[in-house]
């Protein structure tokens, strides 16, 4: 079925009667009207975002009601004379006006690409379009992508969709791939946080929260590459700048993870990550993807103050009866003390934007790709930017809650998996229809641990390497060498709300230290790229995508570790 067809199952989702109506006798009380007595049917009427309310007016004009307005979509479900109909169409702001049906509710098959996996039908089968139908699009909330970057594809060029953080990758120094998503994962996520496109009828994408921003910071390089002294420094950033002027980051997804040998409030990434948290951001982290045999989610997924999301596969149905848990989905161990996720949220197949030319669509397209447009993947990490565009949903609503409290309502709001454990699923599939009328409840705030752990335990078995070296031991990537309570206190000072590198945000380069001398285990990262390279010319903000265009190659020579995208601690 086509695009229009789908727009018809959402509303019946919601609750809305969608099938035709063949005559309406006018309720008591009402003035009957010629028009009104007419036969009437139901339409589906696209419009624009500019004059979907004039449209509105003029179905009523016309007798017809105005059933649901989902302006983020620009399209309205009108009941109206069938007479009339031909009249409405000549109305300025018109695009495309289509005789509602009968719609199955059992399948799910709708959407720009027609899968399963589409976004139209993940938006039907979590609720987000009872969010949408009652105008919150998460409009005002910024999402703080730390990923492998972004590309310039429609559905994330509209304006005032994507800013730009400070690239804290290992391809900063290169102007041509500064910011830019070589990886392919990074454009997928922001695609169901938040990706909009101008585009109309069957063509049209829409994320979770269509009208929330994302800021992107990019951290993996085309392999996938990143350290975890990468993301506390990208963490980091996020606390010290997310308010400033021009920004509200509430939100930050964080699909990556490691297998820290060290307990969570030791651990350097899980304290950066409940430092944010205890600041106002909602830190959202994918549970992990492994094989089922081995129960703990990744870190930091495994600090209970953080917003776990494991994976549902819906089956290919709007009905939960079928829904399972899939192996790949990290799984706790209650008994073991080894905590569950928070919530599961769909992450089989999941189709998003493709990042035409990247690493994985290079290596993937001719079995993920969808188009031109489209590209399809499996994992924690899909469900985690669900949740992100959920959490920024919620917060749009009511943007006073805490994370506690937006963590609070989804696990209260979740629908329970049939068959699946508690350790696999935790509260249960994410129900935005149910967390949309559920009351926030006073929560005890989430705890901030001494951290003071090991640097290098937290990277688990997850290591960076180049030349030959790999980077291990009590130090970062620009080789300075630090201890646990070094980590911790530099960062406690550090996120005292202040700026970095003595420079605000807005308008800002990052000019701190240079790459220049760093060395790991005794070799010195050499080459064109790196030596006498800065982080100086990389403007963070105040520019959207527009024009940019991209001239790096294909990356087709290295390997990447299984189709579930958790290479390099990717989920």
């Amino acid at each position: 079925m086509g695009w229009r067809a789908g727009v018809a199952l959402a509303l019946a989702v919601g609750g809305l009667v969608v099938a035709p109506s063949t005559g309406g006798q006018a309720t008591t009380g009402e003035s009957v009207t010629p028009a009104m007595a007419a036969p009437k049917a139901r339409f589906i009427v696209q419009s624009t975002d500019d004059d979907i309310l004039e449209v509105g007016r003029a179905a009523a004009d016309l007798g017809g009601r105005v059933v649901a307005t989902q302006e983020s979509l620009d399209t309205l479900v009108v009941d109206l004379p069938v007479a009339t109909a031909n009249r409405l169409r000549t109305v300025g702001g018109v695009q495309a006006i289509t005789p509602d049906s009968q719609v199955q509710l059992q399948g799910a098959g709708f959407g720009p690409t027609g899968e399963d996996g589409d976004m139209t039908n993940i938006a039907r089968v979590t609720g987000a379009t009872t969010y949408w139908r009652n105008g919150f699009r998460g409009q005002g909330v910024d999402v703080a992508l730390l990923d492998s970057g972004v590309l310039p594809v429609e559905g994330l060029t509209t304006p005032n969709k994507l800013v730009l953080g400070p690239d804290l990758s290992f391809e900063s120094q290169e102007k041509d791939l500064r910011h830019l998503d070589t990886f392919g994962h990074g454009t997928h996520m922001a695609g169901i946080i938040a990706g909009r496109d101008g585009l109309t009828g069957e063509t049209r994408f829409v994320g979770m929260a269509p009208a929330a921003r994302v800021v992107s910071l990019k951290l993996a390089d085309a392999q996938g590459n990143t350290d975890v002294s990468q993301v506390i420094a990208a963490i980091d950033w996020v606390v010290t700048h997310g308010q400033d002027a021009g920004l509200n980051i509430r939100v930050l997804n964080l699909s990556f993870g490691t297998d820290s040998t060290q307990d969570y409030r030791l651990d350097p990434l899980a304290h950066a990550a409940e430092v944010a948290w205890s600041q106002g951001v909602v830190v959202v982290v994918a549970a992990g993807n492994g094989d089922g045999t081995k129960a703990g989610l990744s870190n930091p997924a495994y600090d209970p103050a953080v917003l776990a999301v494991g994976a549902v596969d819906p089956k290919g149905t709007l009905e939960r009866g079928d829904d399972v848990v899939p192996a790949f989905s990290q799984r706790g161990n209650l008994a073991e003390g080894k905590r569950a996720p928070d919530v599961v949220a769909p992450g089989s197949s999941v189709v998003s934007l493709r990042a035409k030319g990247s690493f994985i669509d290079s290596r993937y397209a001719a079995t993920a790709a969808i188009g031109e447009r489209f590209f399809k993947g499996s994992g924690t990490s899909q469900s985690a930017a669900v949740v992100s565009g959920a959490a920024a949903l919620v917060l749009s609503q009511r943007p006073w809650l805490s994370p506690d409290q937006v963590k609070d309502i989804l696990r209260r709001s979740a629908q329970p998996v049939p068959g699946a454990t508690t350790d696999a699923q935790g509260a249960g599939s994410l129900d935005l229809t149910t967390a949309y009328a559920t009351n926030a409840r006073g929560v005890t705030a989430a705890a901030v641990h001494a951290g003071g752990g090991s640097l290098d335990k937290a990277r688990g078995s997850f290591r960076v390497s180049k030349n030959g070296s790999t980077l291990t031991g009590e130090q970062d990537i620009l080789g300075n060498v630090v201890v646990g309570e070094d980590v911790a206190a530099v960062a406690e000072k550090t996120w005292a709300r202040g700026s970095w590198a003595a420079s605000p945000y807005l308008g800002a380069t990052w000019t701190g230290a240079t790459w220049t001398g760093a060395t790991w285990t005794g070799a010195t990262w050499t080459g064109a790229t790196w030596t006498g390279a800065t982080w100086t010319g990389a403007t963070w903000t105040g520019a959207t995508w527009t024009g940019a265009t991209w001239t790096g190659a294909t990356w087709t020579s290295s390997e990447w570790a299984n189709d579930l995208w958790s290479s390099a601690g990717w989920s």
